[in-house]
Formats: C-alpha cells, sequence, structure tokens
C-alpha cells in the first residue's frame, strides 16, 4: 500500500509520518509512506493524507503552488476512490469555503464553510482562542469505519480557532463541545476529516490512523 502525505506547507509532516508509521506497525498492515510534492506522485497512491496547520488561505496557496497537486487529488479521490484523509486544515479544505481573512476557495467535497468560532461560556462570556487542548468526542457507535474501537467521550487533541459552519447532518461523523457543538470529524464517500489533530491524539488518533489504513470504502 502506497500513502501519499501531501505537503501544503505546514510544516507537521513528520509527526504524521511518525503516527502513521507507528499505527501500521501496531495493526500488522504493511504501507510505504512518503511526504509528496509531486502530482504524479499522488495520482498513483493508494491513500492519500492531508494534514495541515495554521491558516485556510496559506494552506490553499500551498496546494495551488504544486503544479497539477489539486487536479492530481481530485481526480485520485473523486474517480479512482482513493481513500482520503484530511487533518486539521486539511480537513477543512474539504469544505466549500474559508472565511478567514477574506473567502478562499476549498475542495467542495463537504457541505459548509469555515468559519471564526465564537464560543461562550454558560454566563455569556467569550471562551479562549484557539480552542487548544484535549476535548471529548461525541457520536453515535457505529456511524463510520474510522471510528471503530473508540467509545464516545474518548478524547482528541485540538488546535483551531475556525470551525465546519453550515455542514450537512448526514456528513457529520462526530462533534466536541467547546461553548457549543464543534464540528470534530466530517466524512462522505471515500473521503473523511478529523479537525483534531489525530498525529497528537495518542491511542485515539492512532486508532483512527489504523482504521483508515484498513479502511475499504
Amino acid at each position: 500500500m502506497k500513502v501519499a502525505v501531501v505537503d501544503p506547507g505546514s510544516g507537521n509532516l513528520a509527526s504524521v509520518l511518525r503516527a502513521l508509521r507507528r499505527a501500521a506497525s501496531d495493526s500488522g498492515l504493511e504501507a510505504e509512506f512518503t511526504v509528496e510534492t509531486e502530482a504524479e506522485a499522488v495520482a498513483r497512491a493508494d491513500r492519500i493524507v492531508m494534514p495541515g496547520q495554521g491558516a485556510f488561505a496559506a494552506c490553499r496557496r500551498g496546494l495551488d503552488a504544486m503544479p497539477g497537486m489539486v487536479e492530481a487529488v481530485c481526480e485520485a479521490v473523486d474517480r479512482r476512490a482513493v481513500p482520503f484523509l484530511g487533518i486539521c486544515v486539511g480537513m477543512q479544505l474539504m469544505a466549500e469555503h474559508g472565511l478567514e481573512h477574506g473567502v478562499h476557495p476549498g475542495l467542495g467535497w463537504i457541505a459548509g464553510d469555515i468559519a471564526p468560532m465564537d464560543p461562550r461560556d454558560a454566563a455569556g462570556a467569550p471562551l479562549p482562542l484557539p480552542q487548544m487542548g484535549w476535548n471529548a468526542l461525541d457520536f453515535r457507535p457505529g456511524a463510520h469505519p474510522l471510528l471503530e474501537g473508540i467509545a464516545p467521550g474518548d478524547h482528541a487533541y485540538f488546535v483551531h480557532s475556525y470551525a465546519l459552519s453550515g455542514g450537512r447532518p448526514e456528513e457529520i461523523l462526530a462533534t466536541a463541545e467547546y461553548g457549543r457543538p464543534v464540528v470534530a470529524i466530517v466524512g462522505r464517500d471515500n473521503r473523511v476529516g478529523t479537525q483534531f489533530h489525530v498525529e497528537k491524539s495518542q491511542f485515539t488518533g492512532l486508532r483512527m490512523l489504523a482504521n483508515f489504513l484498513a479502511w475499504r470504502p
């Protein structure tokens, strides 16, 4: 299995690669993981992972700066049904638009826009942004193969100030509570995305990565 980790210039690739290799080793899966900036290599992959951190617009510019990369990813995912995992801003790029410092196009795979969060406590006071730290996941058991072996209430590690708004209920696989429900996992067909950092989420993240590598949508 060839797993291409697309590099949009986000800078967190080493930890993603370590987590993927650990997940494959722990689950007895044989896979080759490579960081890719060349569209041709991504077009030949059996799995595509797109990490991202920082601003939506910067990651989109990073994708667009690699000749043919957006087309290669879309061809693989849309036409060949290659399984895709977006992580943090990589998940946000699956949406229709990002609204940070203007309106920027996403890949349009998931309904909704990536909008500023406005979390409030029970008294109406603002909560700190970015949301940074561990938060419990809320989902219906059996909602998706990515969640196999994970229980509602298990924790994942978040760092973000923007979140999906206006998503379709059937594409929202899990949420977390931060003043109000925040979309934590999205999915449709052969593509899934996590707002949190799976590579920093210890058991929960490693199990999700192993599930992704074994997934046959």
